[in-house]
């Protein structure tokens, strides 16, 4: 077993995972598996660039992380930084933060590079009797990450659609208005024809989703009445269901959002967005199945995703 820790730092939340990776790089067992919101991309989409109290939050998040690492002295460090460091202008200043906090300096891979993770840590806990290929959707705060396959990717692409950025950019008011939720939709459907030059969604047969919004709608549908993680990880629903509590979700005021037992106080004013995401995503999939012949009438969500693909990464670079 090698003992290593990934952190992955996304537009909306920064997390951490420690594990202990097999020899043969098939499996891992988690340590310390956790998450801190910090909305590094806050206002990044207007000015591009950080903010200072964005930059400060995580941070702070970042000290918490190094003092873990070393408590439970992992081997290597792998810090993946996704769509919102992509896309500012003062990055170094948050990947020199990092490096002098934790000792390594965040690696800014490409929404490719971002996919191809997290297929990995998304497929190695499917169940071999799911049917393939499977298509795996990444809904995170600033990206969303489409990528199809079977034991690996066969195509991949990263659409500049997420929770956060949606709801800076369109969903402005609360809750939004059917103008705002019109033009978020025209968006998502703009990305979506994009990713389908790239990526054979038609091909689908399981399709999985992965990140907050996913496990946050998942809950949801699941009448959940705190967020367990155990009853979210592997939870097949149907697509209607999920739809369903996309829309109560969108048109529900924060207020409303708060209240929800499994609710994280980070998500409650990007939620919104990201079921609007996540319910746009799933009627242009499954209309692409069906009008290629075949059927999708469920979803399945995980709890495993690039966070896991990072630890895997690291272990074997270790």
């Amino acid at each position: 077993m090698t003992r290593v820790a990934a952190v992955d730092c996304g537009t909306n939340s920064i997390r951490l995972l420690i594990a202990d990776v097999s020899a043969d790089g098939s499996s891992l067992t988690d340590v310390v598996r956790t998450m801190t919101v910090v909305r590094l991309g806050q206002g990044v989409d207007k000015t591009g660039e950080f903010a200072a109290e964005a930059l400060t939050r995580t941070f702070a998040a970042v000290d918490e992380y190094a003092v873990a690492c070393r408590e439970h002295e992992v081997t290597a460090i792998r810090f993946v930084a996704t769509s919102a460091t992509r896309d500012a202008r003062n990055r170094e200043e948050f990947i020199e933060g990092v490096r002098t906090r934790l000792g390594v300096a965040p690696e800014v891979i490409s929404g490719g590079e971002e996919a191809a993770l997290s297929f990995r840590g998304a497929v190695s806990v499917i169940d071999d009797a799911r049917p393939a290929p499977y298509l795996v959707v990444d809904l995170g705060g600033g990206s969303t990450e489409m990528v199809i396959g079977e034991h690996s990717p066969a195509g991949e692409y990263s659409m500049d659609v997420g929770c956060v950025r949606m709801t800076e950019r369109h969903l402005l008011s609360d809750p939004p208005t059917e103008a705002q939720i019109t033009a978020a939709i025209a968006d998502v459907n703009a990305a979506f024809d994009a990713a389908i030059q790239d990526v054979p969604v038609a091909q689908t047969r399981s399709l999985v989703g992965l990140a907050g919004t996913v496990t946050t709608v998942t809950a949801h549908v699941l009448g959940l009445d705190h967020y367990d993680s155990d009853a979210i990880n592997g939870a097949e629903v149907t697509i209607d269901d999920a739809l369903a509590s996309c829309e109560v979700l969108l048109h529900a005021t924060r207020a409303e959002r708060a209240a929800m037992p499994f609710m994280h106080s980070g998500r409650v004013d990007v939620i919104g967005a990201g079921a609007l995401v996540w319910s746009t995503v799933m009627k242009r999939v499954r209309a692409q199945v069906e009008a290629a012949g075949g059927t999708l009438d469920t979803t399945v969500t995980s709890e495993h995703d690039i966070l896991d693909g990072i630890a895997f990464s690291v272990a074997a670079r270790a």
